[in-house]
């Protein structure tokens, strides 16, 4: 995720609490060293978000509640239902884009009244769901393998094939599919021009790679 996204991302995760967070808890939510957190709660305040500390016990950072990004009209059971089914998706692996849904569930819950947040929290503790998750990938590979599904970028990954052998490609995503046990993401070989199909869960490296390697781009 890129410095600009993340910072926005962490005023909408901020803005979604009701309580202060810790500058680790940031740090673990967004994949970055304790170091970078406080950088990035730095600089949040230099742009003159209305962002404060508190220290010890119960403490961290937290937004002043009356800072506001334009309203979703959504009532308690609304959110409810929402936050659910979301925080259902993240469990059971169903959304291959983790990072991005949990981002949606913050502005949902930000948009929220501290009474409304509240009611949201009850009704969610009488909800629960069971099934078979799908099989996990790195968070990492995720976060690079949604930049290139979303702008249509080639991408080069490194597989494990079903013989468990090792293989690498650049390609350029033009599907994804979700199963029940896997994700399974539709490609063009760049080299070839072949389809190809790889599941994600197989996939131990990507990296973005520049779009003069894709000869179907202009």
């Amino acid at each position: 995720m890129r410095r600009q996204a993340r910072l926005f991302a962490i005023a909408e995760y901020l803005r979604g609490r009701r309580t202060g967070v810790t500058a680790r808890a940031i740090a673990d939510r967004f994949g970055v060293t304790l170091r970078t957190a406080y950088r990035d709660l730095a600089a949040l305040k230099q742009a003159d978000l209305p962002l404060h500390g508190e220290p010890g016990r119960g403490g961290g950072y937290a937004l002043d509640r009356h800072y506001t990004l334009p309203p979703v009209n959504l009532n308690a059971r609304e959110a409810a239902v929402l936050v659910a089914l979301g925080a259902y998706a993240t469990r059971m692996r169903l959304v291959p884009f983790q990072e991005t849904l949990s981002g949606a569930l913050d502005k949902v819950r930000g948009a929220l009244s501290r009474s409304a947040q509240r009611e949201l929290l009850s009704v969610l503790e009488g909800l629960q769901f069971v099934g078979v998750p799908a099989l996990p990938a790195a968070a990492a590979v995720r976060q690079t393998v949604e930049e290139a599904w979303f702008t249509r970028g080639p991408l080069r990954v490194r597989y494990r094939r079903s013989d468990g052998s090792a293989g690498e490609r650049v390609v350029r995503i033009t599907g994804v599919t979700m199963e029940r046990h896997a994700t399974q993401l539709h490609c063009v070989d760049l080299a070839s021009g072949e389809d190809r199909h790889l599941r994600l869960d197989r996939i131990d490296a990507a990296e973005r790679v520049a779009p003069a390697a894709d000869p179907a781009r202009p």
